[in-house]
């Protein structure tokens, strides 16, 4: 499967760039049929090698990705013992086009971990004015600024616990209506394609029992009171109504799990298994987010209701997050207003710019009524940032876990000590006080990033 996918990305490289060495356009082709050819222009806009024609309806670029992770962790008040190291975290090779005018399409991959994974697939049809587009295809759900927000963007090196709550890349069609004061999202979903292992999911319960693979509404609000080139101002919320995917392996149910915001250290603490019976889920989220020149604010709250049958009480999750940051050598926070959300920022010299910022996390993944004990978690996290140029970025920040006696990452993790004074795993029986129980610890990250 792997080497199939590799293929394909290296034949559509190639056939691309064999297009754009064409110097005369060509009207008749090998089985004598009329065919248009459009003289594309290579040029780097803003270090992105880009193909396009003269009257700019034909467009063609890459959007790779390379980002090289490492952790150290500080473990030795730890209650599990965590390995330091370095991974790829993203090996990303995306090609992108516009062609006809209002026409575009995406292929996305990821190679890191040694796995192929699709990640946007899609393509987009946008009216002539520009304030409106349709897709279908495999994207991202339109919902919260951080994880619409492309990677190459977010702020640090790993996205915030509440914002796992929102869902990613699912099939599906999305419409998209984009003013100077507003914007709105919506889309119906479907299941997951990201992953092989998950595509079988889906298709094992297509043959074996007929099972439709499930389905979800999402839609996102944005309005901006003030918005110019220095400032803006950002509310917004989403909603979405889910019912389970089949691209899930056991059905029917819903789980929520996590890394404690590093890709290093593999170990899951907050993790609510598998809550079964699951008929619907809602999540609905807020957002508050603001830039004026070279500081930044960005707040989002998550609430996740689940549904259960047989009579099972129903499970609320929820978290938020907080963030801040300062353009530190005269450079300016930009807005992409079609996105509702930050973008690459200015930067104030030609030697860089440096930015500082900090983020609060907090996420409950506990409910005493409906016995689900997945954990909770404070997060600190500081983070120093240099942007070299358009494709360079290096990155370092400083987190402080901080997690509660239930994040045992399903009974797997030690959370405290018992009355005879030994680790235990089991939260039922630890004696350590409030606050004091559950794994805490610090880790300093750093990436360095190539975007081309």
């Amino acid at each position: 499967m792997k080497n199939k996918f590799y293929t394909l990305v290296v034949v559509l490289i190639l056939y691309s760039i064999g297009l754009t060495a064409q110097e005369e356009k060509v009207t008749i082709n090998q089985y004598g049929q009329e065919v248009q050819v459009e003289e594309l222009d290579a040029e780097a806009q803003n270090s992105f090698l880009t193909f396009q024609s003269a009257d700019k309806k034909y467009k063609f670029w890459f959007d790779n990705r390379v980002y090289f992770d490492g952790g150290i962790f500080f473990d030795d008040d730890a209650l599990n013992p965590i390995g330091n190291g370095v991974t790829i975290r993203r090996a990303r090779v995306a090609m992108k086009v516009k062609m006809h005018k209002n026409w575009y399409g995406e292929i996305d991959f990821d190679f890191s971990g040694s796995a192929t994974e699709i990640k946007d697939a899609y393509i987009k049809y946008t009216n002539d004015v520009g304030d409106l587009n349709f897709k279908a295809g495999h994207f991202r759900e339109g919902f919260s600024m951080e994880t619409t927000t492309t990677s190459r963007y977010v702020t640090f090196i790993e996205r915030s616990l509440s914002s796992k709550f929102a869902p990613s890349r699912h099939l599906g069609f999305q419409a998209n209506l984009m003013k100077e004061k507003y914007l709105f999202t919506g889309g119906v979903h479907f299941n997951d394609q990201g992953s092989y292992e998950e595509v079988e999911f889906g298709q094992d319960a297509n043959k074996d029992s007929g099972t439709d693979e499930g389905y979800s509404f999402t839609g996102r609000f944005v309005f901006r009171p003030i918005i110019d080139n220095e400032k803006v101002l950002h509310i917004g919320a989403a909603a979405s109504y889910r019912t389970p995917k089949t691209s899930l392996e056991v059905p029917n149910s819903y789980r929520f799990s996590t890394r404690s915001i590093s890709n290093v250290n593999r170990k899951k603490y907050l993790d609510t298994d598998d809550i079964l019976n699951v008929e619907s889920n809602v999540l609905f989220n807020v957002e508050l987010a603001g830039a004026y020149k070279n500081v930044m604010f960005q707040t989002e709250y998550f609430n996740n209701d689940i549904s259960r049958t047989e009579g099972l009480v129903d499970v609320n999750l929820n978290g938020f997050y907080a963030q801040a940051g300062i353009l530190l050598t005269g450079g300016k926070y930009n807005y992409n207003r079609n996105e509702g959300e930050f973008t690459q920022v200015s930067r104030g010299s030609e030697k860089g710019e440096l930015e500082a910022a900090f983020r609060f996390d907090y996420i409950d993944l506990n409910d005493e009524v409906a016995g689900i004990y997945g954990g909770s978690a404070n997060g600190y996290t500081l983070g120093l940032n240099y942007h070299v140029n358009p494709n360079i970025k290096f990155m370092l920040n400083y987190s402080y876990l901080d997690h509660d006696r239930y994040a045992n990452g399903k009974s797997k993790l030690y959370v405290g000590y018992d009355s005879s004074g030994n680790l235990t795993k089991d939260y039922a029986e630890v004696v350590d006080t409030e606050g004091n129980a559950g794994d805490d610890f610090g880790q300093l990250q750093f990436r360095i990033e190539i975007d081309f």
